[in-house]
């Protein structure tokens, strides 16, 4: 069932983190009021090394922003630390390391402080910290952070400003503080409400502290809160199944995100299917199990919005992850953190130190295709050390960039968008993305796909059937050459 790799967290969903190494190098309905602030003094000594913009620009190459601003813009910080690695997880995330904690807080507010001069005013529509789990942070560090997110971008109003936690007793005491410092959206990691399964995952919390967290986080105010869970475990029955979406759904949160577990390459997981210490998940059981979820999630009044996530009532979708899947723009700042912003092809950009962006006219050499540049990524230096040095001595954090022609970035559009179940890719957004209609570049494939019943049209879009959704994979693959 090809559908299965699609349904885990992607690197867009867990905030665009590179994933990989795990050795250290060495919204709506809650209120974005904000009032008070000390980060600016704080800021001031931190970046007084860096007045200069001439010599910043130089010493810190980042890629120029685009001139049109078209389009929302989201912001995703990474905080790379856990007080556990759980051994199905392939992220950049680390555990016992909370000598770096200060260190590191103070080498991610320099990065956010250059992004916002750079940014120049463009409005920010969303803010995601993840990782990791955010709230191992102290209160100190935490509120740096924030307050200088506030002072700092020009948030839109409402901005939706999302937090992951863990259900862990500690975690439970940043809700209130999170709450005051802005963030009106929380997501926690519950995985289970199965005692054995929770262990398995090698998650720090059981099913009470889950409970208790999520009552605390309604105490402390949030509204827009999202559970995670995790099906497809290995001898997870789905009898087990049936007892923690039912044990979700009394709870009514107004966001659920489900992901089968899939076992990455040189996790502990891994090693233990290798050497034969737990069986390999059961691809049948995992797709009985999606079944399960589609159907009991719409019954109780859940929208499947994406092939993974339900929100219930309007307005309480991920609109963070919504600008992954719609392929539009995100900064991303901290070790591993990934960023995209789009060009028009006619945008001419500039060769900025070890960062450089060609014109328009060709892609560059690494790139390959010799397409009109329509796009551009990058992403940071992974490991925590390596990333503080950089930051703190002025130099630029990224390792890996590469644009995205026009051909790539319309295959992106078509296989990301197809992932939101409802909404699919609209016509008139793609052509305005693109400059050319969808039929022009994606006729024979929608056709063919149409023909074997996976995709449907009508006047304003394409998305996937029922009978595609559950061979995702299979359809997204027609899109990426």
């Amino acid at each position: 069932m090809n559908v299965l790799a699609a349904l885990r967290p992607t690197d867009s969903e867990r905030g665009a983190e590179e994933e990989g190494a795990q050795v250290p190098e060495g919204g709506p309905g809650e209120s974005n009021s904000w009032s008070g602030s000390s980060t600016a003094a704080k800021l001031t000594t931190l970046e007084v090394a860096h007045t200069d913009r001439t010599r910043e620009s130089r010493r810190f190459p980042v890629p120029p922003v685009s001139e049109t601003g078209e389009g929302p813009l989201g912001l995703y910080i990474h905080i790379p630390f856990c007080a556990r690695k759980c051994p199905y997880c392939d992220f950049n995330t680390y555990a016992r390391l909370e000598p770096l904690y200060e260190a590191y807080s103070e080498a991610l507010c320099r990065e956010l402080g250059r992004w916002a001069a750079r940014l120049d005013g463009r409005t920010v529509h969303t803010v995601f910290l993840g990782g990791g789990t955010p709230t191992v942070l102290s209160a100190g560090q935490l509120r740096l952070i924030l307050e200088l997110v506030h002072d700092r971008f020009a948030l839109a109003d409402e901005a939706e400003i999302s937090c992951e936690a863990n259900p862990g007793i500690e975690d439970r005491g940043q809700f209130a503080l999170l709450h005051s410092l802005g963030v009106n959206r929380l997501s926690m990691g519950v995985q289970s409400f199965q005692e054995e399964e929770l262990a398995f995952l090698g998650r720090i919390h059981d099913a009470e502290d889950a409970l208790h967290a999520y009552e605390a986080a309604v105490d402390a105010g949030f509204a827009n809160i999202n559970l995670d869970f995790m099906f497809g475990l290995p001898r997870q029955s789905v009898a087990a199944w049936h007892d923690s979406l039912g044990k979700a759904l009394d709870l009514t949160p107004r966001h659920v995100s489900l992901y089968s577990l899939i076992v990455e390459p040189d996790t502990p997981l891994a090693h233990w299917v290798e050497t034969g210490q737990t069986p390999a998940p059961d691809d049948d059981l995992a797709a009985e199990m999606y079944e399960t979820a589609i159907s009991r999630m719409g019954e109780a009044d859940y929208e499947q919005y994406e092939v993974s996530n339900w929100a219930r009532g309007a307005g309480y979708a991920c609109r963070h992850n919504l600008l992954y899947w719609r392929n539009q723009e995100w900064i991303g700042v901290g070790p591993g953190a990934h960023s995209h912003l789009r060009f028009p092809t006619g945008l001419r950009g500039e060769s900025i130190g070890d960062l450089p962006f060609m014109s328009g006219d060709a892609c560059d050499e690494a790139a390959g295709s010799g397409a009109p540049v329509a796009a551009v990524r990058w992403s940071n230096r992974k490991g925590v050390q390596g990333y503080i040095k950089r930051v703190d001595a002025g130099e630029s954090p990224v390792d890996f960039h590469e644009e995205i022609s026009a051909e790539v970035s319309m295959g992106e559009t078509m296989m990301l968008g197809l992932r939101l179940v409802r909404e699919g890719v609209p016509f008139a957004r793609f052509e305005a993305m693109h400059g050319q209609p969808l039929a022009c570049a994606f006729g024979p494939s929608v056709d063919r796909l149409q023909e074997e019943g996976l995709l449907e049209s009508d006047s304003e879009r394409v998305r996937l059937t029922p009978k595609g959704l559950l061979v995702g994979n299979r359809v997204f693959s027609e899109f990426i050459a």
